[in-house]
This record gives C-alpha cells, sequence and structure tokens, in this order.
C-alpha cells in the first residue's frame, strides 16, 4: 500500500504454469493470488505450453511492470526445471529458484521462520528432510549445512526408514506423496514441518498420514495453514523488496 501510495507503483508478479498443472498446483497457486490481493499486489498467472515457457520468462524479464517472476514446478518436462529457471532474472527470481537469484528459498526461508517463531532449537538435534525438491528440500539442506547443522537427507535414491527417522529430534517432509510417514516413523516428542502438497481425491493433502496427526506426543504443522501462509508471506516480502530496488531504495 505505501509503495502505491507514496512512488505510484503497483508491485507485480508473473507466474508461469504448466497448462498441464495439477489440481493441487491449480489450488495452491490460487492461494497465493487471493492473498496477494489482501495486500494490493497484482499476480498476473500466464499457464503455458512447455514450449513457451522460456518465451514467457524472457518476457517477464523485460517488462518494467514485473518486479518478480515465479516459475510454477513442477513442469511437464523436468529435464527442463534447471535450466528454464536460469532465465529467471536474478533481482525478479523471488522465489529463490535460480543459483544466481538474490533471494534464498521461499518456502525454506518460510520453514526456518517458523520453527525459530515456535523456539524450536537446530543446533546439535539430527535433523531429517525427506526430499530433495528444488523448492523445498534442496534449499533447506543447503541453508542448513551452512550453519553447520546435523542434517540427513532422504530421497527416492535414499529412502527413509522408521529406524533413521526415529533418531530424528525434526522432520522435514516435502515430497508430495500422500502419507508417506507414518506414526511408527516418528519419535516421542518429535517436531514435524509437512510441506508436501498433494491432491487426493480433489482434497489437498500433505505427506504426513492421519495416525500421526492423533497422537498428542509429537508436534506437527497443520495440514492446512501451516507453512503455505508463512510462504506466502516470505514472497511477497522479497517482491516488496524487489520493488524498492528497482526504486533504488535499496
Amino acid at each position: 500500500r505505501n509503495l502505491r501510495q507514496e512512488h505510484g507503483i503497483i508491485p507485480k508478479l508473473v507466474i508461469i504454469m504448466s497448462e498441464n498443472a495439477s489440481q493441487a498446483i491449480q489450488t495452491y497457486v490460487r492461494m497465493k493470488k487471493r492473498y496477494a490481493a489482501d495486500i494490493l499486489i497484482d499476480v498476473d498467472v500466464q499457464a503455458v505450453a512447455q514450449s513457451d515457457i522460456a518465451a514467457a520468462i524472457q518476457q517477464a524479464n523485460t517488462d518494467t511492470t514485473v518486479q518478480g517472476t515465479i516459475l510454477q514446478l513442477p513442469i511437464d518436462d523436468v529435464s527442463q526445471t534447471e535450466e528454464l529457471c536460469r532465465l529467471i532474472a536474478p533481482d525478479k527470481d523471488v522465489d529463490g529458484l535460480s543459483a544466481d537469484g538474490i533471494y534464498p528459498s521461499a518456502t525454506a526461508q518460510a520453514i526456518d521462520w517458523l520453527l525459530a517463531g515456535y523456539n524450536v532449537e537446530l543446533s546439535d538435534k539430527q535433523i531429517a528432510i525427506v526430499g530433495r525438491g528444488k523448492l523445498v528440500g534442496a534449499p533447506l539442506e543447503k541453508m542448513w549445512r551452512q550453519r553447520g547443522l546435523d542434517v540427513h537427507v532422504y530421497d527416492k535414491a535414499k529412502p527413509a526408514t522408521a529406524a533413521e527417522l526415529q533418531k530424528c529430534a525434526v522432520i522435514v517432509t516435502a515430497t508430495g506423496v500422500p502419507h508417506l510417514i507414518t506414526a511408527e516413523m516418528i519419535a516421542p516428542g518429535a517436531v514435524v514441518v509437512d510441506a508436501g502438497t498433494a491432491s487426493e481425491g480433489g482434497v489437498l493433502v500433505g505427506d504426513v498420514d492421519d495416525a500421526s496427526r492423533q497422537r498428542s506426543d509429537i508436534t506437527i504443522t497443520l495440514k492446512k495453514g501451516g507453512v503455505g501462509p508463512l510462504t506466502y508471506a516470505v514472497l511477497f516480502d522479497h517482491l516488496i523488496e524487489a520493488c524498492l530496488r528497482q526504486l533504488g531504495k535499496l
């Protein structure tokens, strides 16, 4: 609102997504757009064919009315993910998808803020990250390893077992595989951040099964209103920062 009133700028975010995006991804994008509308930010969602993604990114790069660009993952041809993310202008990469960007991963930063906000101490604890995706697992692993934390990462090549996860005081899961994390995998007193998103029967679900959520001796983020809203806050915080950079205020 201040940017609009003082500088006549309406912050604008372009979200480029696959025309074949899943129902879960479409819902997630709609939620971002709704959040943006509440804080007077313009969001342009472009559902395009795989062959048109590069051109859409380049168009957003050159549009001076656009301060942020997101390539909503996954795309149809995942082998092109790195190449396409590198096309996003570093100063507009508000989701932190490219190695050359100036902003950290929005979801990874949101998870870090969430745990800090609830005074969850990460030092001297074993931490599990389930999933090594570009949006969550990989950037979160990098962030925490740089701090010297004891991080154990599991993915398709190295699946998590109950015996291994039970040793971890903090578990972050972001695979998009419903019910992957079961109650017997989680030790009493553990903190679990469920950042997985999938659609099951038209309903958004996470990675953690319902039996785990019935336990009173562990702490798990909510199915709805957990990591997502804080991720939006980080994302649009980056966008506003990008606006200020454009104005020469940073």
